[in-house]
């Protein structure tokens, strides 16, 4: 019997360890590398909407989500008026699941490692060696380029939410509150980069100040800070188009393409992009196709799945972050013209 070719993925996000883990339970040799280790946060909305019950069983995922919290109604709250309700209480069609990447990513690694894959931690590949031949995936998460955007994220004790799920737009920011698995709330927002002097939590403080969220500031400010889990991350982009492969490279998750945080799709982005690369490489491993026709296969199926509701999120997006058109978002809200329903359907 002929082996099985290798399969080498760069980045150990849900998209790298989700993959890593089907490809063992298929048999094909795979090695992981990731330039951090676990468990860690990462800059995340730590919720996910739009996960069917098909991708969770075609990469075995129910046992890392069993205790993920169910999420069905979302308050969106524009600006920081101190008695003012929620611009709209949204009922999502279908629960959005609450966890964790400091314990969910932590949970895939584990269980990459008991099915006899190869996990090698802080270890880091650069771009350069891309040319090192067929059988390497990429999902190092976001691409390096210019961009405006700073996420910043972190756990919380003690703040009681209006509802399962809290969004608030401010002045070029949206901050996105949930409830995770061990009784925090985890507050991950995105803001357009200013000059602030200040560090940590009380940089996340400045921000909400600073983008007009002030309730929402003094709210989390007399919550318990879990200041471990504070993380930052700079020069975030977002995408139209799913990125054509060059030089037959094989980009998943983030790295493929990065939807805007306030659809709550991109850790099941990452996962669906991870069930979308299993066949071909399987394939691919077994030697029943070539590297190049692989990535093909690969490209085409993301672009048929992804393109709607990237374009979609790409013009939603400026209604929520800029404050002229946030106003607009509001009035058509009011009026009950906004239909979020369609808009739901188009982005998952």
């Amino acid at each position: 019997m002929t082996p099985q070719r290798p399969i080498e993925i760069v980045g150990g996000g849900l998209a790298g360890l989700s993959l890593g883990l089907a490809l063992r339970r298929a048999a094909v040799p795979v090695t992981i590398f990731e330039a951090g280790d676990y468990p860690r946060h990462r800059v995340c909305g730590e919720f996910i909407t739009g996960l069917a019950p098909a991708t969770i069983a075609r990469l075995g995922l129910a046992p890392f989500l069993a205790d993920a919290l169910h999420h069905r109604e979302v308050a969106w709250f524009i600006g920081s008026g101190a008695d003012a309700p929620p611009a709209r209480i949204q009922t999502l069609p279908s629960p959005a699941l609450g966890l964790s990447r400091h314990a969910l990513d932590h949970r895939l690694a584990a269980a990459f490692l008991a099915a006899g894959g190869d996990l090698r931690t802080r270890t880091r590949v650069a771009d350069a060696d891309a040319d090192v031949g067929p059988g390497r995936i990429w999902t190092t998460g976001r691409r390096r380029g210019q961009s405006p955007w700073l996420g910043l994220k972190i756990h919380a004790r003690g703040l009681p939410l209006s509802r399962d799920l809290e969004l608030h737009l401010g002045d070029f920011a949206y901050v996105g509150l949930a409830r995770v698995e061990d009784g925090s709330v985890n507050v991950c927002g995105l803001f357009r980069r200013r000059e602030l002097c200040a560090k940590g939590p009380h940089l996340l403080l400045g921000y909400l100040q600073a983008s007009g969220l002030t309730v929402l500031a003094a709210r989390l400010a007399a919550s318990a800070l879990e200041a471990t889990s504070f993380c930052a991350v700079a020069a975030v982009g977002f995408d139209r188009h799913v990125a054509a492969p060059a030089d037959n490279r094989v980009c998943l998750g983030d790295t493929c393409s990065r939807i805007p945080p306030f659809t709550g799709n991109g850790m099941a982005m990452a996962f669906q992009s991870a069930e979308i690369a299993l066949a071909p490489l399987v394939a691919y491993s077994s030697g029943a196709t070539d590297w190049s026709a692989t990535c093909q296969a690969i490209h085409h199926a993301k672009r048929r799945r992804f393109r709607l509701r990237l374009a979609t999120a790409a013009a939603v997006h400026p209604f929520l972050f800029h404050p002229p058109r946030q106003r607009l978002f509001a009035a058509l809200n009011r009026a009950h013209l906004l239909p979020l329903r369609p808009l739901y359907a188009a982005l998952h």
